[in-house]
């Protein structure tokens, strides 16, 4: 017998899966902020995530059907979110700075770093300042959960190179929060 996942919002889930409009909305209104904010950490465009977040809850909500409590709603609908994104950067041809072509920098590891104040505001600041590649991979590892196997999946690559652009990402993070 297969377990199914307790989903705090099942009774609505239910109902969106009979057609519900009212029921749709409410999904809705209760996943779209935080999956605009994954939209617009991966896009860094406001314009093209609110398009994507509209594409996906079309998705999901024509394939809602197919999904079976086996996790979350959220983490369900997150996925196809994800994936819109990759599917919309690979179109866009955002290639990933490749781990070869950076020079090296030595930078002491205790320089002062213990003295950064990271605040939201300057960390999202410099998120929005890193190179994509960057960016997406960053936003997949720390924000969104992902390892660096499933990563390398999403975006085609390497697991190692998936660990060295966030390495990579960390360490531009820090050289930018400390001109902000």
């Amino acid at each position: 017998m297969e377990v199914a996942y307790q989903d705090i919002h099942r009774d609505i889930v239910e109902l969106s899966k009979a057609g519900n409009r009212k029921a749709q909305f409410q999904l809705y209104k209760l996943y779209s902020k935080a999956m605009f904010n994954i939209c617009y950490r991966m896009l860094n465009n406001r314009e093209e995530a609110e398009d994507l977040l509209q594409e996906a809850f079309s998705e999901a909500f024509s394939k809602l059907e197919t999904f079976r409590f086996e996790s979350s709603f959220g983490a369900w609908l997150k996925r196809i979110v994800v994936n819109r994104c990759i599917n919309h950067l690979k179109k866009r041809r955002v290639e990933l700075t490749l781990v070869e072509s950076l020079p090296e920098k030595g930078i002491p590891n205790n320089n002062g770093e213990e003295n950064i104040q990271f605040e939201v505001k300057k960390i999202h600041k410099a998120m929005e300042m890193l190179p994509h590649g960057y960016r997406i991979i960053f936003s997949l590892y720390l924000i969104e959960g992902y390892d660096h196997s499933e990563i390398a999946q999403i975006m085609e690559i390497s697991e190692s190179t998936s660990k060295s652009q966030f390495s990579r990402a960390k360490q531009k993070i820090k050289e930018i929060l400390k001109t902000l």
